[in-house]
Parts: C-alpha cells; sequence; structure tokens
C-alpha cells in the first residue's frame, strides 16, 4: 500500500462513530487471544452492517481516535516458534485473507489488520464465534437476534457481490475490465478520464470504493467484462469450456478451449467458435441441395446463456461446459434447476444469480420473459430434430441437443417426450395440440394419422398430457394439453 493510500485510509477510519462495530482502536495491547476473538468479531459485525471488511488498528486511542502511536510490530510477534498470522489462521474458521498494514502518521508507526467480511457462515477463533455489540466483544451465542439476521444475509448474499480482486487502483481495475465494451454494449459514450470510468463501474457495482482510496473488483465486474479470467484466482474454472470428440463418446477429443474472457465481452466468439465446428447436414431442397448445421444457431444461442446465467457459482472448481459429440451437443451447468425441468418451457424463470441476469437482458444476451426454452423447442421443431432432453445429473443440469433422427428411429422416451413439448409449446402460444399439429412436427403424412394418434396415446399413458375436454366423443376434433394446464 503506498503512502498516501495508508494516510487516506486511517483518516476515514479515524472519522468514525467511536461505536462503529466494524473497526476496533488499540495501543500496543496484542494478545494473541485477544486478537483472534477480534478477527472473529469484526469479521461478523462487517457482515452483519454490510461492510467487506473489518479493521483493527494499533496507535490510535479509543476514545479520541487521536493518532499516538505503537510499538507493536506485527511481523516480528511469535507464538512459541510460530509467526503471528500463521497462528492466528491456523485457529481461525475459514481462514481468512487477513492483511496487515504499516505505516506512518506524523512519524507516529501505525498498525492495521484488514480482515475481510465473513461470507457463508460466521468466523470462528478456536471454535466460538463472537461479534460486536457497539464498542464491545461477546460470544454471538449470546446474541440470537444477532446470530439469525447474519445467517439470513449468508443465506441471501448474491454471488455477484463477493469481491474477485482486492486492493486495486484505478489504473489496474481499467487494465483488468474491458471497459470500452462496457460502455459500447449499453451504449453510453466513454468518459473522457480514468475518475469517470471508474465511477460509472462503481455505479454499476462492478467496483467497489475502500477506505484507503483503492478498489475491489467485485464477482459481477470479473464475470461480466474480465479481460483475462486468470486475473481472477477463484473465477479461473468460470470460464465457458467447449470440447469436441471424435465419435459418440468421450474417449477421443478432436479439440478442446476454454473461454478466458467475461461473459458479456465472450459470448459472442464463443457462439462463433461453436458454429463454426458443428457437424453439418445436406438439406434438400425443391431444385438443389446445401448444407447446413445440424443445430439451429437460436438454439444454441439460448441455451448457451442459459448455462452461464443459471449456474450456481458455488460449487468449486467446475463451470459451464459444450461438448460436442457426432450425433448429439450436450450443454452442462453447475447447479441443480430451480424449477422442475418438465416445467422449463411454461414457467417464468427464476435466477440464482439475479444481478447478473439483469445486465445480460440489458444487452441482449438472455431472455427478458423467460422465452428462451420456447425459441429453443421452436426451433428444434422447424428442423425437425428429436427433442431435446432437460435433465439433471447429480448436481449438474444438462440439455442435449440430438442430430437429425427419422421418426421411425426414435425411441418410445423420444417420441413421448417430443409429443410433451409440442404440447407445452401449442399451450404457450394459446394454442392445443391436435393430432395435425403433431404430425406436422414430426413431418407425418396425413394418410398416417394413426401414427400420430399412436404417439398422443402413449403420452397420455405416461401422464404428461391429457384431452383438453375428456367428455368429447370426436377424435377428429380433439385436442390435447400438458398435464399441468
Amino acid at each position: 500500500m503506498t503512502i498516501s493510500a495508508f494516510t487516506r485510509m486511517i483518516a476515514e477510519l479515524t472519522k468514525l462513530n467511536r461505536e462503529t462495530e466494524w473497526v476496533e482502536f488499540k495501543h500496543n495491547n496484542a494478545d494473541p487471544e485477544q486478537v483472534g476473538e477480534y478477527i472473529s468479531a469484526l469479521s461478523n459485525s462487517a457482515a452483519l452492517l454490510g461492510e467487506r471488511a473489518g479493521f483493527l488498528i494499533w496507535g490510535v486511542e479509543d476514545d479520541t481516535h487521536n493518532i499516538i502511536g505503537t510499538s507493536f510490530n506485527p511481523y516480528a510477534a511469535r507464538i512459541g516458534a510460530q509467526e503471528l498470522e500463521s497462528w492466528l489462521i491456523n485457529h481461525l474458521t475459514p481462514r481468512l485473507d487477513i492483511r496487515w498494514h504499516t505505516g506512518e502518521i506524523n512519524d507516529l508507526p501505525i498498525v492495521v489488520l484488514e480482515i475481510p467480511a465473513a461470507r457463508h457462515f460466521p468466523v470462528r477463533f478456536k471454535d466460538k464465534e463472537f461479534i460486536r455489540v457497539g464498542s464491545y466483544k461477546k460470544r454471538l451465542k449470546e446474541y440470537h437476534e444477532k446470530e439469525r439476521s447474519l445467517w439470513a444475509i449468508f443465506q441471501n448474499r448474491p454471488f455477484e457481490r463477493d469481491v474477485a480482486a482486492v486492493g486495486l487502483d484505478a489504473s489496474e481495475v481499467i487494465s483488468r475490465l474491458d471497459y470500452p465494451t462496457y460502455f459500447e454494449k449499453t451504449g453510453q459514450l466513454l468518459p473522457e478520464n480514468r475518475h469517470g470510468i471508474v465511477e460509472r463501474m462503481v455505479q454499476e457495482r462492478f467496483v467497489l470504493p475502500r477506505q484507503d482510496g483503492r478498489y475491489d473488483i467485485t464477482n459481477l465486474g470479473a464475470i461480466l467484462f474480465a479481460k483475462n479470467f486468470g486475473e481472477f484466482d477463484r473465477l479461473g474454472r468460470k470460464a465457458l469450456r467447449v470440447v469436441i470428440y471424435h465419435g459418440a463418446n468421450r474417449v477421443e477429443t478432436i479439440r478442446e478451449k476454454a473461454g478466458v474472457k467475461g461473459y458479456a465481452i465472450g459470448y459472442e466468439g464463443a457462439i462463433t467458435f461453436i458454429n463454426d465446428r458443428l457437424p453439418m447436414n445436406e438439406e434438400i431442397g425443391q431444385a438443389l441441395r446445401r448444407e447446413v448445421r445440424m443445430y439451429p444457431e437460436i438454439a444454441i444461442r439460448e441455451l448457451v446463456a442459459n448455462a452461464l446465467i443459471h449456474q450456481d457459482f458455488t460449487i468449486p472448481g467446475v463451470g459451464p461446459m459444450v461438448e460436442i459429440f457426432s450425433d448429439r451437443m450436450e450443454i452442462t451447468n453447475p447447479g441443480k434447476p430451480l424449477i422442475d425441468p418438465l416445467r422449463f418451457i411454461d414457467q417464468p424463470p427464476r435466477y440464482r444469480n439475479e444481478d447478473l441476469a439483469a445486465f445480460m437482458r440489458r444487452i441482449h444476451i438472455c431472455e427478458e420473459r423467460g422465452s428462451g426454452i420456447d425459441k429453443v423447442i421452436t426451433a428444434v421443431e422447424q428442423h425437425q430434430l428429436p427433442p431435446p432432453d432437460f435433465k439433471v445429473v447429480e448436481d449438474n443440469t444438462v440439455v442435449v441437443l440430438y442430430s437429425p433422427k427419422k421418426l421411425s428411429s426414435m425411441d418410445p422416451a423420444e417420441r413421448i417426450r417430443a409429443c410433451y413439448q409440442h404440447a407445452c409449446l401449442c399451450n404457450v402460444s394459446n394454442a392445443r395440440m391436435t393430432n395435425a399439429s403433431l404430425r406436422k412436427r414430426f413431418g407425418i403424412e396425413d394418410k398416417n394419422y394413426s401414427t400420430a394418434s399412436r404417439i398422443i396415446a402413449e403420452t397420455i399413458k405416461a401422464g404428461y398430457v391429457r384431452p383438453y375436454d375428456p367428455e368429447s366423443g370426436s377424435k377428429k376434433t380433439a385436442s390435447y394439453v400438458p398435464f399441468w394446464a
């Protein structure tokens, strides 16, 4: 930390009220047990009060906040043969990324311990949790209302609000984030100076200001506009990964590519990369033949966008993935769906990552009205492809697009799934499925209407569709709706 940044941080912290529960001032008292308990208390209090960090400061008088200096040297302090910092971290659960800052104000030495706010559960020191109540350090279990409030914050705190990079100056922020693309995609004029650029990113919550005049980049800012995910340690595995296989299994990989850019700036390039490597299918028109990609682009765009937006970022070490086989494409994202996959077509989406989804809507990468899956099913039907399969595999959501297949080659499960999805699509389009509409979906000739009737009967028996009017005796005018309609 620079001298000016350190001075600015101390000036801001000493302006605070004496009862501020996320800051504690000391003179020379650096008893390790007390320091450990204060780390727990300040971390938990910072989380409770919506602060990014708590601070334990030596060399400032507690009552007056006057600068008095300190003889405490954190780098020389030891517990037995162990350094103080190492000893503290080993007794903390979780092991926080605490940071020491040292400097002088008016030639008087000052020491600051910066303590990240608790994130997913209360911070413990030696199996005990602490909290600040006014200017006092107390056991958290003695204050049930604060404990309940803290857990409610953890349960509701979105991934996007956490921090991906800490303590950067303005030049480092704009070197890591692709700010020109942000202004271009949002239709704004680029500010004339660095300060204007960073302030706009602060307003978007891509960046958070700090007491020392520096900035933190949030997960939201990094996930959307990182120039290189590798510069954000915890997000490296969240880049979209595309794997192309030889054949219908994972034995032989032809090519694998992991994205490096944030979703807002890398999405179009990823879609182009996928489309350019899809198998081609011969389409025969009235007068000529032409080669077209095996899967409709609109379906790929919607499904990849969904995988990015709906993933569970709390699952470590994995990210969204597209796998291309000779007979299918699989799009996987970590996290179980928040709604039943059978209801993807009709129910409005529920978002784990609302801030991410909202911004992706602003720049027209995902749908505002939750109609993305409708577009996927529509495109699949227009290309007369087998029905996509939406499924849950352990802790992942997987969507499978299949290559062209004749109706006679589809198994019963595929025919039933196609019939159900067609009924859903008709329903959300304010229509009802009929024998004629299903024939059109499968490309069945009118004279073979009985084939469509058998598929409908199979789907009714499976419990996925039902007659719209069970009392009607006319099969010719019969119509059908999904089981939930």
